[in-house]
């Protein structure tokens, strides 16, 4: 067969355009949107993301429903927060009452008068879901559960739940008893945050008291390994409910499905949101919480600078292979004048994804900077008036 030249040049020619072609496909494909979340059979669910507080698929997330045992989360935060105060010790002994012991459903069978450990209640709570054991804490720590009812509405508030209202400490069916799917999300967020040396209870999967073993019912902690709690919840006015939160490659996601029809509908719903979650989104860590960002000039100190950073480490939650996109910049509030205490507020973070504003941080200081030697503070008052005069 023979080509003359013109006829090369042609088919190189075409070539060149078909190549062409394809690369302006391919980088026309590079940005896939991310697909709608699965459907939900569910009365109310919500998925989102621990790091940032994202919300990453929601239906009905802000209804009030009842929450049956999904109570017990709040229960046990109540019971971590007197026990970070200090009014309360895990080996402490709290006296079962009668009322405690006869509380009807499940149960971690503790007996009449039996003084118990805070410890062991706890756990009787968290994995075993003993109605029982939450009167016996309830009892314990407020005199009675209508007045531990009312502390838990407090904590409530202040985490900003403004969709719940507790009346009791089981979950037992009750008028003016609900939350929501939302408000579990940021409960739960607060629990795992504030106590990480005890949320790994909410991970076992069975305890014996009384010569009794029971099982979670956390059917995720068998099935998914990255599933580390957190709360089974089941009456027939609520349905099946969990609060799931599963760990993946350094991304903690957490989970609520609230009216589901079965167990294994309750489990395999807040699978399928993990699944979800983490298959089509990301949370990149930015900066470390308590690192230095920036060295900034301290006047009238007994030091020049000071460390500025972030109380905790930002992340960034977007489409997965969208971290590119993600940029911050660092506001410095100029001039900083001491003194400076630890925690002191000059400037933010902010961080933009596709040059929308996503989030944003205060800048604190990382450490106390006190007043300078009166002659530091004439010297830098000096040249202060000098820098301002510069417009620097």
């Amino acid at each position: 067969m023979f080509f003359n030249r013109n006829s090369i040049l042609i088919v190189n020619f075409c070539a060149l355009a078909l190549l062409a072609t394809v690369l302006q496909a391919n980088a026309e494909t590079v940005e896939i949107q991310t697909p709608a979340p699965p459907t939900i059979d569910a009365k109310a669910y919500i998925v989102q993301d621990f790091q940032t507080g994202k919300v990453l698929a929601e239906s009905n997330a802000d209804e009030k429903l009842a929450p049956a045992s999904l109570t017990k989360i709040m229960t046990v935060y109540v019971v971590f927060k007197e026990l970070a105060n200090g009014h309360l010790h895990l080996d402490d002994l709290a006296t079962i009452s009668k009322k405690a012991w006869g509380t009807s459903g499940s149960r971690m069978f503790v007996e009449v008068n039996a003084q118990v450990k805070i410890e062991d209640l706890l756990k009787g709570v968290i994995i075993q879901s003993g109605n029982d054991a939450s009167v016996a804490l309830a009892e314990h720590i407020a005199g009675d559960e209508s007045t531990f009812a009312d502390m838990m509405n407090q904590h409530a508030a202040r985490l900003g739940m403004k969709n719940t209202h507790f009346k009791n400490a089981d979950g037992l069916p009750i008028e003016d008893h609900y939350t929501s799917a939302r408000d579990l999300a940021i409960l739960t967020n607060a629990l795992i945050r504030e106590f990480p040396q005890y949320y790994p209870w909410f991970s076992q999967k069975e305890f014996t008291y009384n010569n009794i073993v029971q099982h979670n019912r956390n059917l995720l902690l068998s099935r998914d390994s990255t599933v580390d709690g957190v709360k089974t919840g089941f009456t027939d006015d609520a349905g099946y409910c969990l609060v799931a939160s599963a760990l993946r490659n350094d991304m903690r996601l957490i989970s609520v499905v609230m009216g589901t029809k079965s167990a294994s509908a309750r489990a395999v719903e807040n699978q399928n949101l993990l699944n979800y979650g983490f298959r089509f989104f990301e949370s990149p860590r930015l900066y470390e919480g308590k690192k230095s960002l920036s060295d900034a000039r301290v006047w009238k100190g007994d030091a020049q600078t000071v460390a500025l950073g972030l109380a905790e480490s930002l992340h960034a939650s977007v489409p997965r292979g969208g971290s590119k996109d993600v940029k911050s910049t660092i506001h410095i509030n100029e001039p900083i004048v001491a003194p400076i205490k630890a925690g002191d507020k000059f400037g933010t973070v902010e961080v933009t994804y596709k040059d929308k504003v996503v989030d944003q941080k205060d800048l604190i200081a990382l450490n106390a900077v006190g007043e300078g030697n009166m002659f530091r503070r004439l010297l830098d008052g000096v040249l202060m008036r000098f820098a301002k005069s510069d417009g620097k």
